[in-house]
């Protein structure tokens, strides 16, 4: 009798278990932390202060003041790649088909208006700033469209140095996070809550698909308003998909036509987790049909929803902690401060054109 040999790495598993756990303790304590903010400290039924909030500030500060160990960092990259992704998959359970149609059809034009502002400014800014035009084209790129993700994949067919990489990939995490933190309050105060404008807003002006979710989860616990998050996740991950689009016109601009050799895959760079969301909404949707509908004993599946609902709030508060740890402050301020100034511009032009947009054209479009 022969053993059934089952192809699982367990010794990957073992290496990447404490990183995950210890992403797990962290959205735990924060929840925690909120806990004791809302009814021992404010009296009240909510703290000032969302959990996903709590939990990359609590990940920059241990981050910071204890070193994290290379093992422990398995887990936490682990985390902040794969467990992310999940999260953001299992948010499409809380949209119908007929949602993302209508939020995609609204948040397209305003994701090519926000790119096109965002290139033209970058052109015009590396004239006044003296950056080299590789690290141009990865801050614009990663501020327009998809953050690190955007700029990784764009480096190979520009031949961008690895320094202009980590520079550019350091901007973007730091107006990213500032904006995660700041937008979700700022985009309540604007639009006085209109949550069509303020995931609008929050889709389009933050960088990084992790700090979108994580903004748009904390508006929905501050706020009260699920629709804010579910606006920003359709536009932020439709943002994502022009990636398939301009890195071969980065590509393009840079090498003036000729890719050098450089081989370009869409199927490398697509963004299949977007797919996951869209299957995620599809269940929803026929499972709503199924069960919903000619007095079936719904109890099942209304708890199965709430159940993958509150996984995408762990699995993200998870992710937000591991980003929050694997922030170096020390590397940052290493990095100088001309590639900083472009990124800073770029970031609040990006904020600048997505208000003006919803100001002047949604009564059109909406």
């Amino acid at each position: 009798m022969h053993r059934i040999s089952v192809p699982i790495n367990f010794q990957y598993f073992k290496t990447i278990l404490p990183g995950i756990i210890l992403a797990l303790v962290f959205c735990l304590f924060s929840q925690g932390i909120n806990n004791l903010l809302a009814i021992e400290i404010f009296g009240t039924p909510k703290s000032p202060i969302s959990t996903v909030l709590i939990a990359i500030l609590l990940g920059i500060l241990m981050g910071n003041a204890f070193t994290p160990r290379p093992g422990m960092m398995i887990g936490l990259d682990f985390t902040q790649q794969y467990i992310l992704k999940l999260g953001i998959i299992f948010l499409g359970i809380r949209l119908s088909f007929s949602d993302f149609v209508k939020f995609g059809s609204i948040a397209i034009p305003l994701i090519i208006i926000c790119i096109l502002g965002v290139l033209i400014l970058i052109k015009l800014l590396i004239k006044k700033v003296p950056i080299s035009s590789k690290m141009s084209y990865l801050i614009a790129i990663g501020t327009s469209v998809c953050g690190a993700t955007a700029i990784v994949a764009t480096a190979p067919v520009i031949n961008a140095k690895k320094t202009e990489v980590a520079y550019a990939i350091a901007n973007i995490t730091l107006f990213g996070v500032i904006a995660m933190i700041l937008y979700p309050y700022f985009a309540e105060w604007y639009f006085e809550n209109d949550a069509l404008n303020a995931g609008l807003f929050l889709g389009t002006s933050i960088h990084e698909t992790s700090q979108v979710a994580a903004a748009g989860l904390i508006y929905d616990q501050q706020f009260n308003d699920p629709e804010t998050l579910n606006v920003a996740t359709v536009t932020k991950l439709i943002r994502n998909t022009f990636l398939v689009l301009l890195i071969p016109l980065f590509a393009f601009l840079y090498n003036r036509g000729e890719f050098k050799g450089q081989k370009y895959s869409i199927f490398n760079i697509f963004p299949y987790f977007v797919l996951g969301f869209i299957g995620m909404i599809i269940l929803r949707n026929l499972g709503d049909q199924f069960f919903l509908s000619e007095n079936r004993d719904n109890y099942f599946w209304l708890n199965f929803i709430e159940y993958l609902k509150s996984l995408a709030t762990v699995f993200l508060t998870m992710a937000m902690a591991a980003v929050g740890i694997s922030i170096n402050i020390n590397e940052l301020k290493s990095m100088g401060y001309k590639p900083f100034i472009v990124g800073l511009i770029a970031a609040v032009t990006v904020g600048i054109i997505s208000l003006i947009y919803i100001e002047t054209l949604s009564d059109f479009i909406i």
